[in-house]
């Protein structure tokens, strides 16, 4: 099974992780942290996306949120992704 981390406990940041899930199984998000009772759907929505584009299937997602912006969160996301895939995104 494979995981991978990106991201800090900094304010204005987050740490992403990704656990491989089963086949099958599809994204299941977590949003925890400062911004989740007030952005948690809207976050989950860009983590979906994100995932999404760069071909992610079957992945537990875990986000600790600290304030983070969309374009943070994004980033964040990708890098636990390459870390995940090996930096090619495939």
């Amino acid at each position: 099974m494979k995981t991978a981390q990106a991201g800090t406990l900094e304010s204005m940041d987050c740490v992403v992780s990704l656990t491989e899930g089963a086949a099958g199984s599809g994204l299941a998000v977590t949003v925890g942290g400062a911004s989740a009772a007030r952005f948690g759907k809207a976050m989950e929505k860009r983590i979906t996306e994100t995932l999404q584009k760069l071909g992610a299937r079957d992945l537990t997602v875990s986000v600790q949120d600290n304030g983070a912006l969309d374009i943070v969160l994004e980033a964040r996301v990708e890098a636990a992704w390459r870390r995940m895939t090996g930096g090619d995104g495939a």
